[in-house]
């Protein structure tokens, strides 16, 4: 008898400060209104509900406003911190988590992933560029939450380094540049260009 999967929810990862592109990139304008408010459209339809996850400084800000939020509880540990609250918070779901910075994302990439939910603790795909794990785009079943814990309290806190820890089988991506994200100004004007949007930031 097969087992039934966790409800699974959805986080989007707006917590951090943006420190090479300058500005906040939760609040770029790539698809014509905030990147935050496309990411979280784009994962309530696949999610039962979705969340931000930003840092407690962040609760004011006007372009995260609003909406359901997970606060980070494990300072400076970056991304996995709002993974590790998410669970946290709600522990017998599973977690799409996607970064506010991955603009070309679509339905399809996040229904494949969707789609292979079979029982390993983590469904992420394989980059692209160096076939390690995209940690940013990916599924955590209530199975990793221990792991998630464990590798906070040692230190580690990159979620790719954990992913590979898990030994769980990558996923090959259905479009190659779909989890590439915008980090800088320059790579802001090329996913402008590519989505046809306005080359002046």
């Amino acid at each position: 008898m097969t087992q039934a999967l966790a409800p699974l929810y959805g986080l989007v990862l707006a917590g951090g400060a943006s420190r090479r592109m300058g500005q906040d990139k939760a609040a770029l304008a790539l698809h014509g209104r905030p990147q935050l408010d496309w990411a979280c459209d784009t994962l309530a339809r696949h999610c039962e509900r979705v969340f931000v996850s930003i840092r407690a400084d962040q609760q004011d800000d006007p372009v995260r406003r609003g909406r359901p939020v997970i606060l980070d509880v494990h300072d400076g540990a970056g991304p996995i911190a709002g993974i590790a609250a998410a669970q946290a918070a709600h522990p017998d779901c599973a977690w799409l988590v996607l970064a506010c910075d991955l603009p070309f994302v679509d339905d399809a990439a996040i229904g494949h992933l969707v789609g292979h939910r079979d029982g390993r603790s983590v469904v992420a795909y394989a980059s692209s560029h160096d076939g390690l794990p995209e940690p940013l785009c990916a599924i955590y079943e209530p199975a990793s939450r221990a792991g998630v814990l464990a590798a906070i309290a040692s230190g580690r806190n990159c979620p790719r380094k954990f992913i590979v820890g898990t030994g769980v089988a990558l996923l090959r991506q259905p479009d190659p540049a779909a989890l590439d994200n915008v980090n800088t100004p320059e790579e802001l004007q090329r996913a402008r260009g590519h989505l046809g949007g306005p080359a002046t930031p």
